[in-house]
């Protein structure tokens, strides 16, 4: 089994997503994983990757890749950070409605880099931004997509980085109003 392989086996057999792996100089693996939604973990119900996750995951791994003669030198157990970046198409369906930084692999009208609010389009994405001047709505698929990450919603006064979904629809007298 090549590392990759036994990097993906145990990461997932945890119960956890593996979002990148790399190779870096002088020996260091990197390892990036996440939280899947709606499961629950040892650690806690956070909705973000804990520092027991990765103790978890990296104590794991360093058996693993011994046991399979995988050879590294420095082993890096992390979550993929406020910029996650969508690698997979299962990532872009779970962050549908959140604002991604895409970068194309080829100019659209003159540029490659836009910023907006990915939504699901049949059999692609489409992102929903402001050019300055009007609403816009870019259509790709990911085979066009040379990088995109999550912006980073940073809440320093405890408030929701979201808007407040809209209220339901109030019944009086048995009719919505």
């Amino acid at each position: 089994m090549n590392w990759q392989a036994a990097v993906e086996k145990t990461v997932t057999g945890l119960g956890y997503e593996l979002v990148e792996c790399e190779r870096g100089s002088q020996g260091l693996l990197r390892v990036f994983i996440d939280r899947l939604p709606g499961k629950t973990y040892p650690s806690g119900g956070e909705d973000f990757v804990t520092v027991e996750d990765c103790e978890l995951v990296t104590r794991q791994l360093q058996y693993v890749l011994e046991v399979e003669g995988c050879d590294y030198t420095r082993l890096e157990v992390s979550s993929p950070g406020l910029d996650r970046p969508l690698k997979k198409d299962a990532d872009y369906g779970r962050f549908q409605g959140e604002r991604i930084d895409l970068v194309l692999k080829l100019p659209f009208q003159g540029r490659k880099k836009y910023q907006g609010v990915l939504a699901g389009a049949g059999e692609g994405w489409e992102l929903h931004f402001h050019d300055g001047k009007q609403d816009q709505v870019l259509g790709f698929k990911l085979d066009e997509v040379r990088e995109a990450r999550l912006v980073p919603v940073l809440d320093f006064k405890g408030r929701k980085g979201r808007a407040p979904a809209p209220a339901a629809p109030q019944a009086i007298g048995g009719q919505e109003q």
